[in-house]
């Protein structure tokens, strides 16, 4: 693709990389092949092809963002799927990235928006927020037929409950009556682990058992790309940094392996903090070193674990489980067979969901702030899951265990409470009905 930036415009190092990035397309649009809105909606602009022309344009001529161009960027998922069609090697993370900064600088959303995208940014990155909110949510569910659309959507996704922990949170958690082999920290999340406590407690019991050190640092709660993807570049970049120097200081001082995420979505950003901090002198060289060691935790065990599964009794049901590649997962950090391969190690029947390259329409806050087209593309999940006719459904993002819970009957549950029940742990509660 021909682009028209000055020699000015490109002293600016984010319009630098941005041009790189642009002269890959070749505007084959193969990548609108594979993309869940312009399937779904049909519009040249809802595909990444248009967006690409739409910020291209935005960036050349150093314009503030408009309605339109708003409303097409917005309806972006950030599934990345079209990375993994694009022939030509196209970085849209980036791009996508690039544009919504842009936009969040130089457009003002209506004053209902700037309501609901600053109240998510508050209450979504940090734990404490997000249960705080979620108790409000249960005293205002009875009425929530008096609120907006929008609104009632989003009170719809909140927790009923919480479930107990089984684990007391402690700081580090080594092997017991085990010869330590590895040191790594976990980043626990901040809305997983107030919803979802069992996911970090089948890892820190699956890791422990085969002599492997769990740190979760006390001063880490979320990887930032909640607000990352809202184009809030000021407040993620405080929390990238906050993250980056305690792992760093941490690598440094006590050693660290491996960064552990069963997030991955969160595993997709960590993954990115040395392209982020490509031109930060402070935090280059740390964040590149982050990023080196930040793995998902099935990509970790893949690579670096001899796991002992306990051979289950021949009166012990093995199950039909059908695997969600999530997204940022797949496409965002190339990581597919290495969970797959994992469960069929356990004994079960693993079975890929047709068209499992298209997002459930959690994506983060999507399901929030697009509600009709998500609901639209869970749909479409839903359908395809049931052709299959699984007992369980697994998957290795909180963000897609909740989306797709509200839509089935059917067991969802993260892949390392699988792994963890089949190495000795105990049976995900999920699972005691069936």
């Amino acid at each position: 693709m021909e682009t028209n930036f000055t020699e000015k415009q490109l002293e600016d190092k984010d319009n630098k990389s941005s041009e790189k990035i642009l002269r890959k397309c070749v505007h084959c649009g193969f990548c609108n092949a594979t993309c869940p809105t312009y399937n779904l909606l049909g519009d040249e602009l809802d595909g990444p092809r248009g967006r690409i022309y739409l910020i291209k344009d935005m960036l050349e001529k150093n314009k503030p963002a408009n309605e339109k161009i708003v409303k097409h960027i917005d309806r972006c998922l950030s599934c990345y799927s079209c990375m993994t069609t694009c022939p030509s090697g196209v970085n849209y993370m980036h791009l996508i990235d690039h544009g919504r900064s842009h936009i969040e600088k130089t457009y003002k959303r209506p004053f209902g928006e700037r309501i609901i995208r600053n109240f998510l940014a508050w209450s979504l990155s940090k734990g404490i927020n997000f249960r705080i909110v979620s108790i409000l949510t249960l005293i205002a569910k009875p009425f929530s037929f008096l609120f907006p659309k929008k609104i009632k959507k989003m009170i719809s996704l909140m927790p009923t409950n919480f479930p107990k922990k089984t684990l007391s949170e402690m700081e580090v958690y080594s092997p017991e009556n085990k010869k330590k082999v590895a040191r790594v920290a976990l980043l626990v999340g901040c809305v997983q682990k107030v919803i979802s406590p069992q996911i970090n407690e089948s890892t820190i019991r699956l890791l422990n058992r085969h002599g492997i050190e769990v740190v979760v640092p006390k001063l880490i709660d979320c990887c930032g790309s909640l607000n990352h993807h809202l184009g809030k570049e000021k407040s993620s970049k405080e929390t990238f940094k906050n993250n980056i120097s305690v792992w760093y200081e941490e690598y440094l001082n006590n050693g660290l392996d491996a960064i552990i995420s069963n997030t991955s979505g969160c595993g997709t950003t960590l993954k990115d903090y040395g392209f982020i901090f490509r031109n930060d002198k402070e935090f280059k060289k740390k964040a590149k070193k982050i990023s080196e060691l930040s793995k998902d935790i099935t990509e970790y065990l893949d690579e670096n674990v001899k796991l002992n599964f306990i051979s289950m009794s021949k009166s012990e049901k093995k199950y039909k489980i059908a695997y969600h590649s999530a997204c940022s997962m797949q496409h965002g950090q190339k990581v597919h067979n290495q969970p797959i391969n994992l469960i069929k190690k356990t004994g079960n029947e693993v079975v890929e969901i047709p068209e499992g390259h298209i997002c459930c329409g959690s994506a983060g806050t999507y399901n929030l702030l697009q509600s009709d087209i998500a609901s639209e593309l869970l749909k479409n999940k839903i359908k395809n899951i049931e052709k299959i006719k699984p007992e369980i459904i697994s998957t290795g993002n909180i963000g897609c265990i909740t989306q797709i819970s509200t839509a089935t009957n059917i067991p969802i549950l993260h892949t390392i409470e699988i792994i963890d029940w089949y190495t000795g742990g105990p049976k995900p509660k999920v699972l005691m009905k069936i």
